[in-house]
């Protein structure tokens, strides 16, 4: 029987190349659902090449347009709004569900899809980020596995496979540095959206992009890496590695450094959660350690780059304060993109926000949801008096 899988975010990056792995391995997997939100033209090409059982648009003005340009495959059920997307993953012949969503959006039908007791290939990193003890406290409760899709956070799981109980004395979770990180901080007050979305080594969208350049993406990723391998924050270390070859890295008790290396190519990380404990062959580049290629890793600047600073900070308070730095991230980033603000304003928004929403150290699914709400007010309030 072919595993069924329901990706969520399907147009995106992660969803596109995820569709390239169910391709190669046609033998073995099948698509049940795609689901997008505003790129409905995208999704109907997709539903027409891999044929699922249904589709959903998340943003209702599009659903007649999916309908219509579905309407001579009816084998093929058109869905849409953000509840039909906590419902699709609970579908009984679904066994795992790809979280390629962005942003917060993907929290509630992760929860939705740990319920139904479906395997989660993890991409989106703000389920963690915003509610990292529930959604463990979930998968344990409903014996969910939940496999890693991030680079980084698949090269930590590959690295502590076979090692059972054995101490891990410290992450060492890697990240490219993006297009600044040589940028002084004077020369960051000046950089545009432009300048941050050309990321030196990946391919991703846009806002993953920016919260690259910002290294708020790898502050998520010590969030995400504190639930998923349950290692305090003190014992997580940033390295700034260009080259982007080491992927990851986990130091144990007795000193040994396991690591992962690769070229940059997030089909592996995806097949890898789609086939774990497996490995499958993959198409694509080898990696070739022949090649003059130097493996060079730099600590940081938390001062120039505040936001990793920020998320460090929202950890160390715990409760619902990664929610509210994960909300107010999603405002200044969207306001950086059309030039609402400066680069370093991003930072300075984050902070003011965690100072002024309300602050839970119990937060329950509803404060989850309350504080995203919340912190985002507070962060365009504290936008407009920017400018």
């Amino acid at each position: 029987m072919k595993q069924q899988i329901c990706i969520l975010g399907s147009t995106g990056s992660i969803g596109t190349q995820a569709l390239d792995v169910i391709r190669q391995h046609s033998d073995r997997y099948e698509v049940y659902c795609l689901t997008a939100n505003n790129r409905w033209q995208q999704l109907v090409e997709q539903a027409r090449q891999y044929q699922p059982a249904a589709v959903v648009i998340a943003n209702e003005d599009h659903y007649s347009a999916v309908r219509d340009a579905l309407s001579d495959m009816p084998d093929i059920k058109v869905y849409a709004g953000k509840e039909a997307l906590d419902q699709i993953v609970e579908a009984e012949p679904i066994d795992m569900v790809l979280t390629a969503m962005v942003g917060f959006a993907g929290l509630s039908p992760t929860v939705h899809a740990i319920q139904a007791k479906k395997k989660i290939c993890l991409a989106n990193k703000e389920t963690l980020v915003v509610a990292g003890e529930l959604i463990c406290q979930l998968a344990q409760e409903h014996h969910v596995p939940i496999l890693p899709v991030d680079s980084e956070h698949s090269a930590i799981f590959q690295s502590i496979v076979g090692e059972g109980d054995n101490a891990i004395e410290k992450i060492l979770l890697t990240c490219s540095g993006g297009p600044f990180r040589n940028f002084s901080h004077e020369q960051l007050q000046t950089v545009t959206a432009a300048d941050a979305l050309r990321h030196p080594t990946w391919d991703m969208g846009a806002k993953i992009t920016i919260d690259s350049a910002s290294l708020m993406n790898k502050g998520f990723e010590v969030i995400e890496a504190k639930w998923l391998f349950g290692v305090p924050a003190e014992q997580i270390q940033v390295l700034i590695h260009p080259q982007s070859i080491v992927h990851s890295a986990v130091q144990f008790c007795d000193g040994s450094v396991k690591a992962q290396l690769g070229v940059p190519d997030m089909r592996l990380p995806i097949q890898y959660a789609f086939s774990f404990p497996e490995r499958l062959p993959l198409d694509g580049e080898r990696l070739n350690l022949f090649k003059s290629q130097k493996l060079e890793f730099f600590e940081p600047d938390l001062k120039k780059f505040r936001c990793l600073e920020l998320a460090f900070e929202s950890l160390k308070q715990g409760g619902n304060m990664p929610c509210i730095v994960n909300a107010a991230n999603e405002v200044v980033n969207a306001a950086f993109r059309r030039n609402e603000c400066s680069f370093l304003q991003m930072g300075e928004v984050i902070e003011k926000t965690m100072q002024r929403a309300t602050f839970n150290s119990h937060p329950s699914l509803d404060t989850y949801f309350n504080t995203d709400a919340e912190a985002r007010r507070i962060a365009e309030e504290c936008l407009r008096g920017v400018h």
